[in-house]
């Protein structure tokens, strides 16, 4: 699985406008509609729910074969079993998450700029996300990134990169030629009214690209 990472549509979720049961149809459905990767993102819950959702998540993308990343927390990844770990700058650094998770996990890095990208994949991360390229709806901080600095982080390093940050099936354009891997979405699939019609869509936009 970490050897062919499909990064073409990664959902990363967002509960605020979620029941966890809403939460939990709105992953399956675009686990059905095609979503590639899922990474569980809870910034103010705490370690037991944390966990508790995430076990309940794994247990959906599991069953569709896709990899489940957990957002910041080593301890719940682990806990739960988990493929891997994605973290920011200003949470765990790499090498520590590696050095945590071992050699067999998934670790995740966002990137803004080559340096950042060169150390990420230097301390030993899998994949970047590299972003906001849209300003995003999501209530966390973000700095907009030029496609131009996502196409030099995609040369400078051999890992994947995926774009993130506002991206949907009608703005995407925007990424051709970046050499992006694929893109990360989160009100594109969380707040749509079919959320497998919208992966679907979505995941037919990033293979014209």
């Amino acid at each position: 699985m970490k050897n062919n990472l499909d990064l073409s549509l990664y959902l990363v979720t967002d509960s605020t406008y979620h029941t966890e049961e809403s939460l939990l149809y709105t992953v399956e459905e675009a686990c059905k509609g095609g979503v590639t990767m899922v990474q569980l993102r809870e910034k103010n819950t705490g370690g037991r729910d944390y966990l508790e959702k995430a076990c309940k998540l794994r247990a959906i993308t599991d069953r569709y074969h896709i990899p489940l990343i957990i957002d910041d927390r080593v301890d719940v990844a682990m806990a739960c079993g988990a493929a891997g770990v994605h973290v920011g700058a200003s949470d765990l650094p790499v090498a520590e998450v590696r050095r945590l998770l071992g050699p067999d996990k998934i670790v995740g890095a966002t990137a803004k700029t080559v340096e950042a990208a060169q150390k990420a994949y230097q301390d030993g991360a899998d994949y970047l996300g590299v972003g906001a390229i849209y300003p995003t709806t999501t209530k966390v901080t973000t700095v907009l990134t030029e496609v131009s600095t996502l196409a030099a982080i995609c040369k400078a390093v051999p890992i994947p990169a995926v774009a993130i940050g506002g991206l949907n099936r009608k703005n995407m354009d925007i990424l051709k030629g970046s050499g992006a891997d694929g893109i990360a979405v989160v009100s594109a699939i969380m707040k749509a009214d079919d959320p497998k019609k919208a992966a679907e869509e979505l995941l037919a936009a990033v293979k014209e690209l």
